[in-house]
């Protein structure tokens, strides 16, 4: 079979973990990005004088520049892409970095392939990297780092949404971060199963006992004890609850020094490069939609339509199914993020075939916005070694909100590589209805979700999202303020359709349980 010579491709991959290297002499982030690209080019069979060739590079949006959680003391380059550029040799007329979200990986190898295939490039380098286990414990000992580079550059060009994850009205109630929110998802998905919350917590610990058993035997992974579902169910002095239902190991490791590379070219230019093609990886399929933006406005707390269609319309340009796929690899930063890609795509959570091929973000690890550049790695390694074979990758960006899908395989795709426009079915998912909504609700109302932070000395505060007996609208609330008793009920009877009332306080809403008696 003749393959069209703009046919878009993988034909290099690099990873690297680093679990062990002393703060002082550890690689920062730069290091690990250049590192994985190094290694994505040996992976290719390519000298790396071949860089020079680059026409395009993408760094993934470190987390020190998303989240004020993570911001680093140690400076860092001003223009990632560009630095990354100057140690490779490189000078692309295209340097991207991204803005936020786990989707971006998926996403950008999307845009490359059309970009690709409609001639407008030809060698692209996509790249990210973490060094979140190295940084902090050296401010905590008082060591000083640099990762200054290129003070004089200009300031990135930039691709992605830029826009926060939440409303002013959510960040009012403390509905600012994903720790806090994939939880809210997590007790809706309990209510709708109609399971108790110590079943629906045995049940979360078996879905990733299976993920934590794959990190064991992943070399790349950062936590391989080969957790068991009572290790991670069981709440424990190493395992505290973090934001209920969410004991510490069902939630994203972002604390490691990760890095990851994917090289794309067209076929055209990989026989050029002199690429052996059993290193090629074909993009069979792809999708990207977004579900309504902010949390307070979605249809409900256990689906999401934006998965049900993306995995759809990646499957049908790929012409495959399910059933075709033997190699999956599910977005995982939380058991929620699981659970609903599950139910969407139509997959058994205890599929024989497996949902990861990592680990998942909480046991090979969540280096940030780059996980997926490690999936697409991994995956193109599963590929290689049963050609043939089919795999799907799932990147889920911000709270369930952005999602980006691709089906690879090392067999040829036939014809023009063309994908349909996101814009066409993302009309159809942006006009889904939306609850109707109140900021400054009152009176009578029933819980529709929440969750409750815990400190080490105990619960701290709840959020509550209900629905006005009255009207049926939807609202956001907090638990009073000290009021330990409902927080503690909230955790050990099930909260969702309980009874009570909600009033305004001084710009937030107050949520107080119904009176028992």
């Amino acid at each position: 079979m003749t393959v069209d010579p703009r046919t878009p491709i993988l034909i290099g991959v690099g990873q690297i973990t680093d679990t062990e290297t002393p703060f002082e002499s550890a690689r920062s982030p730069m290091d690990l990005a250049e590192e994985a690209a190094r290694l994505a080019v040996l992976d290719a069979r390519l000298p790396e004088t071949k860089l020079a060739d680059l026409n395009s590079i993408a760094i993934l949006r470190w987390f020190s520049d998303t989240s004020h959680r993570f911001s680093c003391p140690f400076g860092r380059a001003r223009n990632p892409p560009v630095a990354l550029a100057r140690r490779l040799g490189a000078s692309p007329r295209e340097a991207i970095y991204t803005y936020a979200g786990g989707n971006m990986p998926q996403w950008l190898v999307n845009r490359n392939a059309e970009l690709i295939a409609e001639g407008e490039r030809d060698f692209a380098l996509i790249c990210g990297s973490e060094a979140l286990r190295t940084w902090p414990a050296a401010q905590r000992a008082g060591y000083e780092l640099d990762y200054t580079e290129g003070p004089d550059d200009p300031e990135p060009h930039q691709l992605g949404i830029n826009r926060v994850g939440w409303s002013e009205h959510e960040d009012l109630h403390g509905m600012n971060a994903a720790i806090a929110l994939y939880p809210l998802f997590e007790n809706g998905i309990r209510a709708h199963r109609g399971r108790s919350i110590e079943q629906h917590s045995l049940e979360m610990g078996k879905l990733f006992e299976r993920f934590a058993a794959v990190a064991k035997d992943n070399l790349y992974a950062t936590r391989r004890q080969g957790y068991s579902a009572e290790d991670i169910s069981t709440t424990s002095q190493s395992n505290r609850m973090i934001w209920f239902p969410y004991p510490k190991l069902m939630n994203a490791n972002a604390y490691v020094d990760q890095g990851a590379a994917v090289l794309m070219s067209s076929v055209e230019k990989a026989r050029e490069l002199g690429v052996p093609e059993d290193r090629w990886i074909y993009l069979h399929g792809c999708a990207d939609t977004c579900d309504h933006w902010a949390l307070s406005e979605r249809e409900n707390y256990h689906s999401c339509p934006a998965i049900r269609v993306g995995a759809r319309k990646a499957l049908d340009m790929a012409g495959r199914t399910l059933n075709d796929m033997s190699f999956f690899d599910l977005y995982s930063c939380f058991p929620s993020a699981v659970e609903i890609g599950c139910e969407e795509i139509g997959l058994a959570e205890d599929d024989p075939r497996g949902l990861t091929v990592t680990g998942g973000l909480p046991y090979f690890g969540g280096p940030g916005n780059n996980y997926v550049t490690h999936s697409i790695a991994t995956i193109a390694g599963k590929l290689r070694a049963n050609p043939g074979k089919f795999g799907l990758v799932t990147a889920n960006g911000n709270y369930v909100t952005k999602h980006s899908f691709g089906v690879y395989s090392t067999v040829p795709t036939e014809g023009p590589w063309i994908r349909e426009n996101p814009s066409v079915y993302q009309s159809e998912l942006d006009a889904r209805p939306k609850p109707a909504f109140t900021e400054t609700p009152a009176g009578a109302a029933t819980i529709e979700t929440y969750t409750v932070l815990n400190r080490r000395s105990g619960p701290e505060k709840g959020i509550v999202i209900g629905r006005l007996s009255a009207t049926g609208e939807r609202f956001i609330s907090n638990v009073g303020d000290g009021d330990v008793g409902a927080l503690n009920e909230l955790q050990s009877n099930e909260g969702v359709g309980r009874a009570g009332s909600v009033r305004p306080d001084g710009g937030r809403n107050v949520w107080s349980h119904a009176s028992s008696d």
